[in-house]
């Protein structure tokens, strides 16, 4: 009987352990292309991995004034991806469309380039 609950304890705790997503850094860098919107005052971006959040922008820095922005950051997480909106001048875009999913490379560093308010599957 003794034995029995040693086996029962050792696949109870294998299963706690295997059900555990391993965390990994992940950094990413953003390129945007806003090319054609005027009046930019900023470029941002929002979402559910911290460092970002849905209340405040992380801005992105010019390349090309009025065309091209990036930003890059790093985030820890067991997922594969993580779920964003870009803006511009604090305005989402993909208005009543689902949130972009940057999918992580299976390296540390993932290179995602969008155009603002299009949606590339």
């Amino acid at each position: 009987m003794q034995k029995n609950n040693y086996i029962l304890i050792f696949f109870s705790l294998l299963a706690l352990t295997s059900c555990v997503q391993k965390s990994s850094k992940k950094t990413i860098i953003l390129k945007l292309n806003v090319h054609g919107i005027e009046n930019i005052q900023s470029v941002g971006i929002r979402g559910n991995e911290n460092p970002l959040n849905w209340e405040y922008d992380m801005e992105l820095k010019p390349i090309i004034k009025d065309s091209l922005y990036t930003a890059t950051f790093s985030i820890v997480t067991g997922y594969k991806f993580t779920e964003a909106k870009f803006t511009v001048n604090g305005q989402f875009e993909l208005n009543d469309k689902e949130n972009r999913r940057i999918l992580f490379d299976e390296n540390d560093t993932t290179v995602y380039e969008a155009k603002f308010n299009i949606l590339d599957k």
